[in-house]
């Protein structure tokens, strides 16, 4: 029922009076870390962002098609909380003084959650020890630690669930694992990392309250391994989509007085166009590709005419995988850009299987999906709709390689290679040409020599 201009006035009123200053809204906002995604991102591939097999969090609890998995997410509570000797009360203790918290990390929660605390706080408990058993299940600790164990504690893995376990046996982790660890990386499935953190403070493994051991059993559980030295740089996660997409970004700390070989403060590149070339034309300009040193999404620089990448294993989950991590860096504020700079940049260098071909050669794409042409097509479809920042770190690069690009000598060679090396027959016809071209001249100069050398 639409409000009279009266109605409408003394609600504004009200509203005004219950604004917050600045500071607090601010820390409003930056408690929030889960978001809705919504139709008009969702609807370019709207399998990318619903999970398959199994929800976490409220909003995706309850679907049907997801309802078979909460059999075994109760199991894996009541298996946890045996282990830890524990009652459920003991849970529900740990998380009710956060519980505001953990509702302020979702974007757009449900006037259902949002009223009903008893059964939002069941819902963290439930799908927070799951994960951990799951994490427990598949990736025990590298180097116990003996002195740290007790003798209630149950030996690490999966011993104490049936070996015929849908979930937790060597079978489980075969055939159903890698469908739940897809689920896990969608930005709409997260739970915060704070329902882990007071869990693991109350169950019976000392290993994971070690530091941050929560974290680096996850990156393993991630297949995402990384240095000592770069775990030390690691910091604070908000959730598992986030520790996946700060593994990515992770530079080996360097020494005093190294710096990377890019553009220096200060430089300008006028390069004409700014719209980067693909693979195969930069090779055609001159640009030699090379695998970088590691495998960090910031590890990409231009020098001299050498252009380093990291290397990218394409498979069936990477799409998915970079549209949420995308989506992350679009809806949560001061969470950067670089994993949308590099989807951006990788659409701009693949236009065509040729493209595709070119990196693999260079060791830059490890294609996993068997056909270049649909790796070609996963690069061009994840930067659809996305707004590139003119400040990334990698408009510099971009800049350098247009710049490159531009100047005389390199376009000639662009424009020549092009023209005449782009399939053997051209090639062909060059030699032959340049043969004739030859062969003619001595035959000149043989004509020649007769009147300017006299017998």
């Amino acid at each position: 029922m639409t409000m009279n201009n009266q109605e409408w006035s003394i609600k504004i009123d009200e509203e005004l009076k219950t604004l917050v200053d600045k500071s607090a809204e601010s820390a409003r906002w930056s408690r929030r870390s889960i978001y809705r995604i919504p139709a008009t991102v969702t609807e370019l591939n709207k399998r990318a962002y619903k999970p398959q097999i199994v929800s976490f969090g409220p909003y995706h609890h309850g679907v049907d098609y997801l309802k078979p998995m909460e059999e075994h997410k109760r199991r894996a509570l009541l298996h946890f909380l045996k282990r830890a000797g524990k009652t459920i009360g003991s849970c529900v203790d740990a998380l009710t003084p956060v519980v505001q918290d953990l509702k302020d990390a979702y974007d757009q929660l449900d006037a259902r959650w949002q009223n009903d605390t008893v059964a939002f706080l069941q819902m963290m408990i439930v799908d927070g020890c799951f994960i951990l058993e799951i994490l427990r299940a598949t990736t025990p600790p590298d180097q116990p630690h003996p002195q740290d164990r007790t003798p209630a504690e149950e030996p690490a893995g999966g011993e104490d669930y049936a070996s015929n376990d849908p979930i937790f046996s060597k079978h489980g982790k075969l055939y159903i694992v890698p469908y739940l660890r897809r689920d896990m990386l969608m930005l709409e499935n997260q739970i915060p990392m704070l329902v882990f953190e007071k869990l693991v403070s109350i169950q019976n493994d000392p290993s994971l309250k070690r530091g941050n051991e929560l974290t680096r059993r996850l990156l393993k559980f991630l297949s995402q391994p990384i240095s000592p030295k770069q775990f030390l740089h690691f910091g604070k996660c908000l959730h598992i989509l986030d520790v996946y997409r700060k593994s990515l970004l992770l530079e080996e700390p360097r020494t005093r007085g190294t710096h990377s070989k890019g553009a220096k403060p200060g430089d300008v590149h006028h390069g004409g166009d700014e719209i980067i070339r693909s693979a195969t034309e930069l090779n055609e300009a001159g640009i030699t590709i090379v695998k970088s040193k590691t495998r960090s999404l910031r590890d990409i620089s231009f020098h001299k005419g050498v252009l380093k990448l990291p290397l990218v294993v394409v498979d069936d989950a990477l799409e998915s995988l970079y549209l949420n991590m995308i989506a992350f860096e679009r809806f949560h504020v001061g969470a950067g850009n670089e994993v949308t700079s590099y989807a951006f940049f990788m659409d701009n260098i693949i236009d065509n299987a040729r493209d595709v071909s070119l990196l693999h050669e260079c060791g830059i794409v490890q294609n996993a999906l068997g056909s270049d042409k649909a790796v070609a097509n996963l690069f061009n479809a994840l930067s659809k709709d996305v707004t590139l920042d003119p400040e990334s770190r990698l408009d510099d690069v971009h800049k350098q390689v247009s710049a490159y690009c531009q100047k005389r000598w390199n376009r000639w060679r662009a424009n020549l290679m092009h023209t005449y090396f782009t399939n053997p027959w051209a090639i062909l016809s060059v030699i032959a040409a340049a043969l004739l071209f030859a062969l003619t001249i001595v035959q000149t100069v043989y004509s020649v020599m007769p009147y300017v050398v006299p017998k």
